[in-house]
């Protein structure tokens, strides 16, 4: 490779694959030499307080993979450690960069990133195009008659379907212009060591669809001791798999699907447009409830002994897999907000810590649900009785004894709270917020 040659670059961060590519199609459409980039920036690996968090370990795997594409076509992966502002000055300086393409990014940190990015690139006379990859519509693609942004799911789903057509489902061609890869030796990636992080024991979902779970989903998703989930998430968080192409697949199989992918969509616009939601409330009156904070009891919740055995079995299967059923995930949120009385941030960091498939705009508006402060929430009187919920979605206790086995006996802990005590003191207190 000349490094005097003028090229183009696109700058992987969640979005990684070759295929159906956004940024990378339009890239390599345009005709002058690609090169591909991804930066392990150290002001988020800094921020993670496990050296074995299998996200990075993940994300390192694809790296691999997707160096070896490359290679097929004679070219490779560059890769970067450091903060994006100081891995871009060495990309600068060691290539005459013309145009940086990348996708869309949403979260707070993203969008502080690259407008820090872009102003350095400015200076350099650098172009940098951004394009909508992540999602099937973003922002404010979808909104009411009078242009503002949808804040209940239901109308926003209808008007998403509406507006749906052939042209938003379209996947790109990327690979059609893939002569215009740069031509380069192969290139190292940074080993897991070299970066600071260690090998762990995790098993990482596939990368595949599967047409039997997709086809069953609506009758199978709420069971936990069942495979019906397709357990895609860390691949559309990483954008390892298209959401076009999944969902295109899932409007021909399962409509109940689609609309997961439509709540996927409709928690990213909400965190794009109402940003206030990454901190707060998205109903600002519920920052006034006066949480109980427990330490004790918050601890017995993380790891599964609380004496409930469907929240501890979710607990459970999160901390070993970095995993946890969507139906449980309800249940363990409410369990830790509407009768332990901690706040929802809690719950929220500890699942980010946690979940293989952490999506800031997923996981905020998942956790603001349960506890009855974000859109479409359920109302605060609204609990969800774990005892009910396990004799509805786990009354074999299959799930249950794959996670608690001591259960029934006499290692198992009692009930770390009285249901009814709990229940009146948490409507008290939410009461007394909402009526200031």
């Amino acid at each position: 490779m000349n490094h005097a040659t003028p090229l183009s670059i696109v700058w992987l961060r969640r979005d990684l694959r070759l295929e159906d590519n956004a940024a990378l199609y339009h890239a390599l459409k345009a005709g002058r030499p690609v090169l591909v980039l991804f930066i392990f920036d150290t002001e988020i690996l800094s921020k993670l307080e496990d050296k074995a968090d299998p996200r990075v370990e993940f994300i390192h795997r694809e790296l691999l993979r997707l160096n070896k594409e490359l290679q097929a076509y004679g070219s490779g992966l560059l890769v970067k450690v450091g903060s994006p502002a100081q891995a871009w000055k060495e990309v600068l300086s060691e290539f005459a960069v013309d145009t940086v393409f990348t996708n869309h990014d949403y979260e707070p940190y993203a969008i502080a990133r690259d407008e820090k990015v872009n102003k350095l690139l400015k200076i350099k006379e650098v172009r940098f195009h951004t394009y909508k990859d992540q999602v099937i519509f973003e922002k404010r693609e979808v909104v009411k008659d009078d242009g503002t942004p949808y804040t209940v799911f239901t109308p926003y789903s209808k008007k998403w379907r509406a507006k749906l057509n052939d042209f938003y489902k379209k996947s790109y061609p990327t690979l059609k212009y893939a002569e215009h890869f740069v031509k380069t030796e192969a290139m190292e990636i940074p080993s897991m060591e070299s970066i600071g992080f260690t090998i762990t024991e995790i098993e990482f979902p596939e990368r595949m669809v599967k047409a039997d779970i997709i086809k069953k989903y609506a009758e199978q998703r709420d069971f936990p001791a069942l495979n019906g989930t397709s357990k895609l998430g860390i691949h559309l968080r990483f954008g390892t798999l298209s959401v076009r192409k999944l969902l295109s697949y899932a409007l021909e199989r399962n409509e109940t699907y689609v609309n997961e992918l439509i709540w996927r969509d409709f928690y990213h616009q909400i965190l794009a447009n109402f940003p206030h939601v990454a901190e707060g409330a998205f109903r600002k009156e519920y920052d006034q409830i006066e949480w109980d904070n427990d330490e004790a009891k918050f601890k017995l919740w993380c790891e599964g002994q609380t004496g409930f055995p469907l929240v501890d079995a979710g607990m459970r299967e999160l901390n070993a897999k970095g995993f946890m059923h969507n139906r449980v995930r309800m249940v363990v949120a409410s369990f830790l907000t509407k009768q332990l009385l901690i706040d929802w941030r809690w719950g929220e960091a500890y699942f980010a810590a946690k979940l293989l498939d952490f999506d800031l705009a997923a996981n905020n508006g998942g956790w603001q649900w349960a506890a009855g402060c974000g859109t479409d929430a359920a109302p605060y009187f609204r609990v969800f009785n774990p005892l009910l919920q396990q004799e509805k979605f786990d009354p074999q206790m299959l799930y249950i004894k794959t996670w608690v086995p001591e259960f029934g006996t006499a290692d198992y802990p009692e009930p770390i709270i009285d249901q009814k005590t709990a229940k009146d003191k948490v409507m008290l207190a939410y009461g007394k917020a909402l009526k200031r």
